[in-house]
């Protein structure tokens, strides 16, 4: 089972639990913030649907109306997360907590009867949301070190910039909804302490409203990193480098007009090169040449498909 599938199952199973636990939660307590936890774990557990769906995708093989295989269907499920993190999670947590604060909040109240023993609903709130935070940031630490991997394997100096270069976006997904989900997790907590220590409730309704715009602004940077890959990226500068090093230096090549990449799935990238070569060498000696080339960019950049070389002769 690879990383990437473990990291999205993970993650799964911890949202439909933590989904059904932080509902219970609500209907005892009546928290605009752990309703606004619970719609944010339901998005959660379609999301990692979506993302499931995605990989199953990405990995059908290549065929006459796919030539290039169905790669990029990571990069468009991956968005699609990003859009319903947005627009359910986030937009419905907001509506709820301003809806709250526009016709009154109420203290989270309630009682919990198990057996001979009661106690206030509350602190199964309490519970739940620290539970959140463990189970998430546990998740999240099971994305994290798959990112880490993939930055030491491609040269990555810093977190943040294997954040905006990886490819990897199920992976990338995963990882930004366990960051919400903890940060998410300990703003319903803080609200609804400060709520219950202070009494008044607004501060359980601005936690709804908090969780809300962070939800929104975390699925707009997803969003974001998505769209990068789904309009073509190739590989960055510093991968790009050593590509142009290896074909321009190849014994016969006199000048490469133009070398490009671009990622057709998280594993795949596809290079197309104009090599121009001497005008010296036969028809044989360039074909061995072009099929060297292709050998040694494949050994350079192991996320390297397909290349394609249209070879040109320089006119004496």
């Amino acid at each position: 089972m690879s990383e990437r599938l473990i990291v999205i199952l993970v993650a799964f199973v911890a949202n439909v639990a933590l989904a059904s636990l932080k509902f219970v939660a609500f209907l005892l307590t009546g928290s605009p913030s752990m309703l606004a936890e619970t719609y944010h774990s339901i998005s959660d557990t379609g999301n990692q649907i979506l993302l499931l769906v995605g990989l199953y995708y990405s990995r059908k093989q290549a065929d006459s109306r796919h030539p290039f295989g169905y790669g990029k269907a990571s990069f468009f499920y991956a968005f699609l997360v990003s859009v319903l993190l947005f627009a359910i999670a986030g937009w419905e947590s907001l509506k709820h907590g301003v809806g709250t604060l526009q016709h009154g909040a109420v203290l989270a109240s309630g009682t919990v009867t198990i057996g001979e023993w009661s106690f206030p609903a509350v602190s199964l709130a309490y519970l739940v949301l620290v539970a959140t935070i463990i189970i998430e940031g546990f998740s999240y630490w099971r994305a994290r070190v798959a990112l880490e991997e993939e930055a030491e394997t491609r040269g990555w100096q810093s977190f943040r910039e294997a954040f905006a270069k990886t490819s990897d976006t199920p992976v990338l997904a995963v990882l930004t909804e366990n960051a919400v989900a903890v940060a998410g997790g300990a703003i319903a907590l803080v609200a609804i302490v400060l709520s219950q220590v202070t009494g008044n409730p607004v501060f359980d309704a601005l936690g709804a409203v908090l969780i809300g715009l962070l939800l929104m602004g975390f699925a707009l940077a997803l969003g974001i990193e998505n769209k990068r890959l789904l309009i073509g990226e190739g590989l960055s500068r510093r991968h790009l480098e050593p590509l142009e090093s290896i074909v321009n230096g190849h014994p016969g090549v006199v000048d490469v007009p133009e070398l490009r990449t671009v990622y057709f799935g998280p594993d795949s990238v596809l290079v197309t090169a104009d090599v121009a070569f001497d005008p010296d060498l036969d028809t044989e000696e360039i074909d061995a040449r072009i099929t060297e080339i292709e050998t040694a960019l494949i050994d350079q950049e192991p996320l390297i498909e397909k290349v394609y070389i249209e070879p040109e002769i320089v006119a004496e």
